[in-house]
């Protein structure tokens, strides 16, 4: 009798929540909401997802709070998101080492597919090789032969062992036979300091965030790592182009909420998140930072994720990629 009170109660709360979810989503947001972006300040994803956070604070009247959590290539961030409360307060910003990392990881503490509720996928980034202006390089062939003279004397910095820019650097180093040293930072944001300052030497960045530092001379361009140059920089060719044939490293930006946020709040951020992406001045900013935007409905960003986490093991095992 008791278990089946018990299960009674279960139930009517369950269909008080779902009678509920419309009403709540009417009032939606009547407070600030929390934007996680799973690595350090200052790197891509963070200049891109605070971009967005403004204009929904301005079209919504709630401010959007970016919030950094950087660690375990993306892991932390992600896993706090996913143990929020599913009521739309909480999203994730994420990039590529969201779905290469259940390939790259023996365990993750949440599943990327079902433990979120995808509301946009924002944009596909284009990325660049470049180097800090000590390194006597200025395309591919030259960096290939100074790798070659001086194996693992050449580091290569990234936003985590497992992100983007790692596994182009992997990718790269397999592809060209050659030994180049990584060194994993918390986030694009110290990495791209530290190649700034001459600490490191090189660097598969994302463009956003990285491209202004190309335009004041203070980066080398070397190729671009996507499959088609870019509208940013047209006359800096591909990995591919440069020798590599086949070699392919994009990343993306996004937004997820934890599992079971109401599809009626789920259906209201994307209309806000599509509204914010097809302002002419963000276009402008996204494109010309070698951004291109994607948009669309919550089932294609969930369908491009499955794709995503199906790509990568056999690129990570064919590689023999590790996290650090």
């Amino acid at each position: 009798m008791r278990r089946f009170r018990s299960q009674a109660i279960r139930a009517l709360a369950l269909a008080f929540t779902l009678a509920a979810a419309p009403l709540l989503a009417q009032d939606y947001p009547n407070k600030s909401v929390r934007v996680i972006i799973p690595f350090a300040a200052g790197g891509s994803s963070d200049t891109v997802g605070r971009l967005i956070a403004q204009k929904l604070t301005a079209s919504t009247g709630q401010t959007f709070i970016v919030e950094n959590r950087p660690g375990a290539g993306g892991n932390i961030g992600a896993d706090f998101v996913a143990k929020s409360k599913p009521d739309g307060y909480t999203l994730l910003f994420p990039s590529g080492s969201f779905t290469v990392n259940v390939s790259l990881y023996e365990k993750l503490p949440y599943d990327p597919l079902k433990d979120f509720e995808p509301i946009i996928h924002v944009c596909m980034v284009n990325g660049i090789l470049v180097a800090h202006p000590s390194v006597k390089a200025t395309n591919v062939a030259d960096l290939l032969g100074l790798a070659r003279a001086q194996p693992g004397a050449i580091n290569f910095a990234s936003a985590g062992s497992g992100t983007m820019p790692h596994l182009a650097g992997e990718m790269f180093k397999a592809a060209a036979k050659v030994d180049l040293t990584h060194v994993p930072y918390k986030g694009s944001g110290p990495a791209l300091a530290d190649l700034l300052g001459g600490q490191v030497q090189l660097m598969f960045a994302n463009m956003p965030g990285t491209l202004q530092h190309v335009k004041a001379g203070r980066l080398r361009v070397l190729a671009h790592t996507g499959d088609k140059r870019s509208a940013a920089l047209p006359d800096v060719p591909t990995i591919a182009e440069a020798g590599l044939a086949g070699y392919r490293a994009a990343t993306y930006f996004g937004v997820l909420a934890p599992a079971g946020t109401p599809k009626e709040i789920i259906a209201k951020l994307n209309a806000e998140f599509a509204k914010a992406l097809a302002s002419p001045d963000l276009v402008e900013h996204l494109r010309g930072e070698g951004a291109d935007i994607m948009a669309g409905t919550p089932e294609q960003f969930r369908d491009f994720l499955k794709s995503e986490v199906e790509r990568w093991p056999p690129i990570i095992r064919g590689a023999g990629i590790k996290p650090n």
